[in-house]
């Protein structure tokens, strides 16, 4: 077992690629390479070696259903190099073996080597305790009993969380996962981290907001946490950075994603809200972050012949907020 320290990037990438049915070893007394397991640096071979100027974090969540949209967003991914992630909901519609193996396999499963960042959406626990999911990603989905884990990737920290809080404990405060996550983020101060989920806290879309996340984002603001991103909703929404309250904060706030855009049918948006600065309900797509060590650019990559997009740069906090 390993404890919440943040497990370098090169260490997950041997046991993904090594361990496609295994545990991510991590509990909250381990390491941080999944409830608690955390990797050496990204590209590493030595766990000394300095961390790449600028790596590429790209993905999106609600990915495999009976339609096109899969392989769409697929090639996307298979012309984008770098390191993927998705953000739940990643075989339709009751996430079973026969699911992933049919639907997400010969689509997203193409580039399974380059997924270092799984996460679990409630579709993938309709099948019991996610069995299937957990046994697709094997070590890279984290302890199946938590699903929550942390790695380093560049300058980057990268936190997973599970957002299906009932399956692990809750999501209250003092709850496992959130004790978890405040000893992740105060024993890796980056200057820069990046943290994903599959229910968003601030959501316009049908769903509307998962406020079981509020402790979480809490803990995320306290540690100084630069980008949120989810899914849940299948549409794409880019919020303004804000404090766990939903006030506009552009000094020290969260920018939260909504990226529900892998590949399953459309949601209609239920409400507007002042704090959304883009949104699009009708465009497939995968979000690409680069990342670098004080800053990083977001785009929007939308499926060919889509006149949507969305781009920007952002500086990061730098840290534990003051």
């Amino acid at each position: 077992m390993k404890t919440p320290s943040a497990i370098p990037f090169g260490a997950i990438l041997l046991i993904a690629a090594a361990a496609c049915g295994s545990d991510h070893a991590t509990d909250p007394d381990a390491s941080s390479l999944g409830d608690g397991a955390t990797a050496p640096d990204a590209g590493d071979p030595g766990a000394d070696a300095a961390p790449p100027a600028e790596v590429v974090l790209v993905g999106a969540g609600d990915i495999a259903g009976s339609g096109p949209g899969a392989e769409i967003t697929a090639a996307l991914i298979r012309g984008i190099p770098g390191t993927v992630f998705t953000l739940g909901d990643n075989a339709y519609s009751s996430g079973t073996a026969a699911e992933f193996m049919t639907r997400f396999d010969p689509t997203w499963g193409t580039f399974k080597d380059r997924i270092l960042f799984p996460t679990a959406g409630n579709h993938d626990y309709v099948t019991a305790d996610a069995s299937a999911y957990f046994a697709y990603f094997g070590a890279a989905a984290g302890d199946p009993t938590k699903g929550y884990y942390s790695a380093d990737l560049g300058a980057w920290h990268v936190v997973v969380l599970n957002s299906n809080c009932s399956e692990v404990g809750g999501c209250n405060a003092g709850s496992p996962q959130e004790q978890w996550l405040r000893a992740d983020l105060a024993a890796h101060p980056n200057v820069c981290t990046v943290a994903m989920w599959h229910h968003p806290l601030w959501n316009i879309g049908q769903h509307g907001d998962a406020g079981q996340m509020y402790p979480m984002m809490q803990a995320l603001y306290a540690g100084g946490v630069d980008v949120v991103l989810a899914g849940h909703d299948h549409d794409y929404q880019r919020w303004t950075p804000m404090t766990p309250d939903g006030v506009p904060d552009p000094i020290r706030g969260v920018r939260e994603f909504v990226v529900g855009t892998g590949g399953v049918g459309f949601y209609d948006f239920a409400r507007s809200d002042p704090h959304v600065e883009v949104q699009d309900n009708q465009t497939y797509g995968v979000l690409e972050l680069t990342l670098r060590a004080t800053d990083y650019d977001w785009q929007f990559v939308p499926e060919p012949g889509a006149t949507f997009t969305d781009s920007g740069t952002g500086t990061c906090h730098g840290g534990t907020t003051p």
